[in-house]
């Protein structure tokens, strides 16, 4: 129901646009602010639509991941650069620390997907003038990445729904996003034989821990 309710309404809102543009001759201002309007609904649907691909191609596994010895920070820096401007329009404090002697077996486009819907999330959650902080560090046979937030948090009884497809928390309704993001981040992840860990307190903020293999 949820994700049938996502598309059916920007489609409507795009039709309406669509009808009100055709039917009355409007004056530039408003004609203007009616396309904008559309235009962020059409980005809206193809958002959307990208992330059902993306998790039709994940459940089919008609996605093939690259893995190779690859630098970890550049993978990082290519994750950051999707949420810069998001972060940047709310005041949050977006930062890194990764050795960028550290390597790992990865698929580094994939990766950074993974960690950019990790990212996405931590700033979507996160209270305007918060943090969010990225840490990487050996450990064991793994490395791992740490995304910290000082956001909304999450109970310990829904450590395993965020991982679900299509779950939203009541409290994060009113905020857009499909659900998937987390869905497609462990995924990617575990299809690499790593996995994905989440500590958190509620009203204090998240820490998702991204496991990969030396």
């Amino acid at each position: 129901r949820d994700i049938s309710h996502q598309v059916k309404t920007p489609i409507a809102n795009i039709k309406m646009f669509t009808g009100i543009l055709r039917g009355h001759d409007l004056p530039p201002g408003k004609r203007a602010e009616f396309l904008a309007t559309m235009e962020g609904q059409i980005d809206k649907l193809d958002f959307l639509l990208q992330s059902l691909i993306k998790m039709s191609r994940l459940e089919t596994g008609t996605f093939t991941l690259h893995v190779e010895e690859a630098r970890l920070s550049d993978t990082i820096a290519r994750a950051m650069s999707t949420v810069w401007a998001k972060a940047e329009a709310k005041g949050i404090d977006l930062s890194a620390e990764c050795d960028g002697a550290i390597t790992v077996q990865h698929d580094p486009k994939w990766t950074a997907e993974a960690i950019g819907n990790i990212l996405d999330n931590a700033v979507k959650y996160t209270p305007p003038g918060g943090k969010v902080a990225v840490t990487v560090r050996p450990w064991q046979f793994y490395t791992r990445v740490d995304i910290t937030d000082t956001g909304i948090g999450i109970p310990e009884e829904h450590y395993n729904d965020v991982f679900q497809r299509f779950y939203r928390a009541p409290e994060v309704a009113a905020q857009e996003g499909v659900g998937l993001g987390l869905y497609l981040a462990n995924g990617i992840i575990t299809r690499q034989k790593g996995y994905i860990s989440v500590k958190s307190k509620a009203g204090e903020g998240t820490t998702f821990s991204v496991y990969l293999l030396s």
